[in-house]
């Protein structure tokens, strides 16, 4: 993905639609160069608007459902959306000579009683 980068263009698709938003993967340093730690193990992004809290992984779109599927192992999800967050996955393509949310994926809470268990969809963007 030469030029711009996934997170950068879900940094700019999130303020777009009115969202504060900041990336929160960091670079942690080790003998062999570094690697990138998600915060959580699987969020990249954070936004923010009103009273909604969005926890974003973005990447390539043929990427999009493994990393859901890692989301979905994580242990920390059930967590994160007990505490009202909305998680999605951005997968982007380069469609022509533009970028394209082309795979969208989102986990959110369900309003029920067992508050363990999540819903999910897959929106084509």
């Amino acid at each position: 993905m030469a030029g711009v980068s996934p997170t950068q263009n879900s940094l700019k698709h999130l303020r777009k639609a009115g969202y504060t938003a900041e990336v929160v993967e960091k670079f942690v340093k080790s003998p062999m160069g570094g690697f990138r730690k998600d915060l959580f193990g699987f969020i990249d992004i954070l936004g923010i608007r009103e009273k909604e809290t969005l926890a974003v992984q973005t990447t390539s779109a043929g990427e999009a459902t493994r990393r859901l599927k890692k989301i979905q192992e994580s242990e920390h999800l059930s967590a994160v959306l007990r505490a009202g967050w909305v998680i999605e996955v951005h997968g982007w393509e380069k469609v022509g000579n533009r970028w394209k949310l082309t795979k969208h994926f989102q986990l959110a809470k369900e309003v029920a009683k067992d508050d363990s268990r999540s819903s999910g969809y897959d929106k084509e963007g």
